[in-house]
C-alpha cells in the first residue's frame, strides 16, 4: 500500500537514502549529485586517518617523525597493488551486475573477491615486513628517520587486512549505489583513531608505533562494520558459504579487469618510490614539508576522485543495464561538478595554503617551503579533474587498459625522468642536489599532459565496447531502437523520467 501523507512520503525517502542507489533511472545530475555527496565527505574522512597521524607525531614527537610517516606512504602504496587489482576489478564488476539486475553473478563475484581479498591480505603482511628494511636502506631513507620508518610501516603491515577488507567492501558497497553507510563507519572509525592517536603519542608516548596501532585498530573496526553492513544488504544481493568459493570464471574477469589496474598502480606506485628516493636526498626538512604538501594534496584530490568513482558506478550500472544513452550524456554534468569543485579548491590552497601546512609544523622553514610547492600543484588540481572522470567512465564500461596506458605515459615517460633532470639542471652551490620546487614541477607537468592523452583517449571512444556483460533486445526493442543495448537480463531497456 503506498503512503500518501507528508510524513510518510519523508520516512520513504529517509529509507531509501540507507538502501542501494538505482542509478538506471531518474536526472542524471541529481543521481551523481546525490551519491556524490557521502562519497565525498566518506573520501575526506578516510584521508584524516593518515593526517591524523602526521599532526599527532608532528606536534608530539617531532619533524623527523613527520618524515618518517610521510616517507613510508609511496612503499606502502606499491606493495598495496595487489589488492587494489583486485578491488578495481571488483568494482567493475559488481556495478555492472548490479545494474543488469543478476543477482547469483553478483553474489559470486563479491564472494570470491573477498576470499581473494583475504589471501592477498596475508600474502602482502609477509612480503611487506620481510622487504621494508632492505627497500628503505635501497631508498636512501637518511639516518634519523630510517628506524622510525621501519616501525611505523612494520604495524601497518601486520594489520593489513583489516585495511584490505575495508576498502574492498566499502568498494563492493559503492558499486551497488551505498555511498551513505560506508560514510557513517567512517566517520565513527575516524573518532577512535583521532583518540587512539592522542592517547597512544602523547599520553603513553609510543611514539610513530602508537600512530600506526590506532589507524590498525580504527581500519578493523570500519572493515568489520561493513561486512556486517553486507550481509544485511538482501535486497541487494544474498551471500551464502558457497559463494565464498572462488570461481574460476569471475577470477578470469576480475583478473581482464583488475591486471591493467594493479599494473597501473605498480607503475606509479614504483615512479613515487623512485621520486621519493629524490626527495630523500633532499635531507629531513624537504621530506618534511613534502609529508605536509602530500596530507594537503590528499584532499585536494578528494572531489577529483569521489566524481571518478562516482562516475564509474554510475557507467557500470548503465553499461549492465543496457542505457548507453545515459552513459553518453553523464560526462557534461560530471566535468562541471569535478572542474566546479576544483577550482574551488585551488582558490582556498593559494589563500590558506601556509595556514595548511601550519597544520603539521611550526617549524617556519617547512611551512614557507610547503606553501611554496602547494602554489606549484594548485593549477594541476583542474586537470587531474578531467583525468579522474573520464578515466572513471572508462572504468566503469570495462575499459581499465586505456588509464593504464596514461598513466604510464604521465609517470615513466613524463614525471619521473624530468623530476631528476629539472633536478640536475637546477644544481648549484646552495642547492647541490637541485632546487626541491622541481619535484613538483615535475609533477604538475605530468598532470597537464596526463589530462590531454586521457581526453584524446575518451573522445575515440572505443571503451564504450568494453562491457564484462551483454545481451540480446528483444526483436520488438531491436526494431524500435537503432543501437542494441547492452546487458544480461532479456527485457527491454527501461525508461526514465529525464537526464
Amino acid at each position: 500500500m503506498q503512503i500518501r501523507d507528508s510524513g510518510g512520503v519523508r520516512l520513504a525517502s529517509f529509507k531509501s537514502f540507507f538502501s542501494a542507489q538505482d542509478m538506471t533511472e531518474g536526472v542524471i545530475w541529481r543521481k551523481l549529485v546525490s551519491f556524490s555527496v557521502p562519497l565525498l565527505i566518506g573520501n575526506v574522512v578516510q584521508q584524516l586517518y593518515n593526517t591524523v597521524d602526521a599532526i599527532v607525531v608532528g606536534r608530539y614527537v617531532g619533524d623527523s617523525a613527520l618524515a618518517a610517516v610521510g616517507s613510508s606512504f609511496s612503499l606502502m602504496m606499491l606493495l598495496l597493488v595487489l589488492f587494489m587489482g583486485i578491488s578495481t576489478g571488483a568494482g567493475i564488476m559488481v556495478s555492472q551486475y548490479f545494474g543488469a539486475k543478476d543477482r547469483e553473478s553478483l553474489a559470486r563475484t563479491i564472494g570470491s573477491s573477498l576470499t581473494l581479498t583475504f589471501l592477498s591480505s596475508m600474502l602482502m603482511t609477509a612480503i611487506g615486513v620481510i622487504a621494508i628494511n632492505p627497500i628503505l636502506k635501497l631508498l636512501n631513507t637518511p639516518d634519523d628517520v630510517i628506524v622510525m620508518c621501519a616501525e611505523y610501516m612494520t604495524i601497518i603491515f601486520i594489520g593489513i587486512s583489516g585495511i584490505s577488507f575495508y576498502n574492498m567492501i566499502s568498494g563492493i558497497l559503492r558499486g551497488i549505489g551505498d555511498a551513505f553507510m560506508p560514510l557513517v563507519f567512517l566517520v565513527i572509525t575516524c573518532v577512535i583513531n583521532t583518540v587512539l592517536d592522542i592517547w597512544f603519542v602523547a599520553g603513553l608516548g609510543w611514539g610513530v608505533a602508537g600512530a600506526a596501532w590506532a589507524t590498525v585498530i580504527a581500519q578493523w573496526i570500519s572493515s568489520i562494520l561493513c561486512v556486517i553492513r553486507l550481509l544485511n544488504m538482501k535486497e541487494a544481493c544474498t551471500l551464502h558459504l558457497r559463494h565464498l568459493k572462488i570461481d574460476k570464471n569471475v577470477c578470469v574477469k576480475l583478473a581482464s579487469l583488475g591486471l591493467p589496474a594493479a599494473f597501473t598502480q605498480m607503475i606509479f606506485s614504483l615512479a613515487n618510490v623512485v621520486v621519493q628516493s629524490l626527495t630523500n636526498s633532499f635531507g629531513t626538512t624537504i621530506i618534511a614539508a613534502s609529508t605536509a604538501v602530500m596530507r594537503v594534496d590528499g584532499f585536494a584530490m578528494m572531489p577529483n576522485f569521489t566524481f571518478g568513482m562516482a562516475i564509474a558506478t554510475f557507467v557500470g550500472q548503465n553499461v549492465g543495464a543496457g542505457r548507453m544513452d545515459r552513459v553518453k550524456a553523464s560526462t557534461k554534468p560530471a566535468l562541471a561538478m569535478g572542474v566546479g569543485v576544483s577550482a574551488t579548491m585551488v582558490t582556498g590552497i593559494l589563500i590558506f595554503g601556509k595556514q595548511l601546512a601550519g597544520v603539521f609544523t611550526s617549524t617556519e622553514a617547512i611551512v614557507n617551503q610547503s606553501y611554496i610547492m602547494l602554489c606549484i600543484l594548485a593549477v594541476g588540481y583542474i586537470a587531474i579533474a578531467v583525468t579522474q572522470i573520464l578515466s572513471g567512465s572508462m572504468r566503469g564500461a570495462g575499459d581499465t587498459v586505456s588509464p593504464m596506458w596514461i598513466s604510464l605515459i604521465s609517470t615513466v615517460i613524463i614525471r619521473t625522468p624530468l623530476a631528476y633532470l629539472l633536478a640536475y639542471l637546477t644544481r648549484s652551490p646552495e642547492y647541490p642536489v637541485g632546487r626541491p620546487e622541481t619535484l613538483y614541477v615535475s609533477l604538475l607537468t605530468a598532470w597537464v599532459l596526463g589530462a590531454v592523452t586521457t581526453a584524446v583517449l575518451f573522445k575515440r571512444g572505443k571503451w564504450l565496447n568494453k562491457a564484462i556483460v551483454k545481451r540480446q533486445e528483444p526483436e520488438q526493442e531491436i526494431q524500435a531502437q537503432a543501437p542494441p543495448a547492452l546487458g544480461v537480463l532479456n527485457q527491454p531497456v527501461p525508461q526514465t523520467e529525464g537526464n
